[in-house]
């Protein structure tokens, strides 16, 4: 059964919830001083968010939806491939309701509202990334039954709207929600010995992906404009019938 078309139930969350939300929101926010790119810090701003209470989905898609044209959908876990782009491609972000417990406070096996919310929607309020996921999203559509391209398009949604990085001002900057919303994944990003690439369309396809362990290296745009050419030039591989090297 689908799980999305779900409500959230603000009054169902508890103290508990509540403190957690305000924990990681001092935490992440702390840690990604001077590491996020300038557009997730003008996001977080326009979007309302702040460490006092978890966001309300209507009050936050009312402000998404005049910024740039989405919408949060309530969801309750992972969604298939079908569910997942084809909200994308409806301008509609599936967002987590339940939030991690103490307990669970540094890891979770499958995304929670902190990671959903906090991670990924203030660069919704970013018209050109906005329109790139967008255009993702309707591209997957258009692929839903080869598993060859599907597997394509997740390796550049996951090592860019996961995990990617951005230079700006000659500084690299995080924008993955991945990395956004996990101390842990930033920490590890940083190291000495993490590798870092410099994106290239080729090799991110080529990369395999999996979100079960921090990962094994980031790819780095030298510019906002290399991610929506990407998709295009994707977009146009696999309209034409392009022939990919087997899936590792």
């Amino acid at each position: 059964m689908s799980t999305a078309m779900l409500q959230q139930h603000y009054d169902r969350y508890t103290t508990q919830d509540q403190l957690v939300w305000k924990v990681l929101f001092d935490r992440q926010t702390a840690l990604l001083h001077k590491r996020a790119c300038s557009a997730f810090a003008k996001g977080l701003e326009a979007v309302g968010f702040h460490r006092n209470a978890i966001p309300n989905f209507e009050e936050v898609s009312q402000r998404l939806y005049k910024a740039t044209g989405w919408q949060l959908e309530p969801v309750e876990g992972m969604l298939n491939d079908a569910e997942f782009f084809g909200l994308l491609a409806q301008r509609k972000f599936p967002a987590t309701v339940w939030i991690r417990t103490m307990a669970q406070f540094d890891f979770i096996e499958e995304p929670d509202l902190f990671h959903g919310v906090f991670g990924h929607v203030p660069l919704l309020m970013d018209k050109a990334f906005a329109d790139f996921l967008h255009f993702l999203g309707q591209v997957a559509a258009q692929h839903l039954d080869d598993e060859v391209a599907l597997t394509r398009l997740e390796r550049l949604y996951g090592f860019t709207v996961q995990f990617g990085l951005v230079q700006e001002r000659g500084e690299t900057r995080m924008y993955g929600a991945g990395l956004l919303s996990s101390s842990g994944e930033i920490h590890h990003c940083i190291g000495d010995v993490t590798r870092r690439y410099p994106f290239d369309l080729a090799t991110v396809l080529q990369t395999p992906y999996s979100e079960a362990h921090l990962q094994d290296q980031y790819f780095l745009l030298n510019s906002w404009e290399q991610l929506t050419e990407s998709v295009a030039e994707l977009a146009a591989l696999l309209a034409s019938n392009w022939q990919l090297k087997p899936v590792e």
